[in-house]
């Protein structure tokens, strides 16, 4: 299981368990799963999908942002499309 952290500049908004994390990296889409090897990106306009414990997929469109991942904590900080 990975620990996901996701904040922008006005909250945090989600913080919690998740089996996998897709994010648009600045080289193009990518996924992080479990004991995923340590990385900082920078990321595009794009949706993020993370999939919560028993399958749940939710989704953010942002505009771009960083993702950190080490020893299965992800951190994510974005900034969101205005809807």
């Amino acid at each position: 299981m990975l620990q996901l952290k996701i904040v922008s500049p006005e909250k945090i908004e989600f913080e919690g368990d998740v089996e996998s994390v897709l994010v648009p990296g600045t080289l193009g889409q990518f996924e992080i799963l479990v004991n995923h090897a340590p990385i900082i990106s920078s990321l595009d306009k794009g949706r993020v999908v993370y999939t919560l414990p028993g399958g749940e997929k939710r989704t953010l469109d942002i505009f771009g942002g960083f993702v950190e991942v080490q020893k299965n904590v992800v951190s994510l900080c974005i900034e969101l499309i205005e809807a």
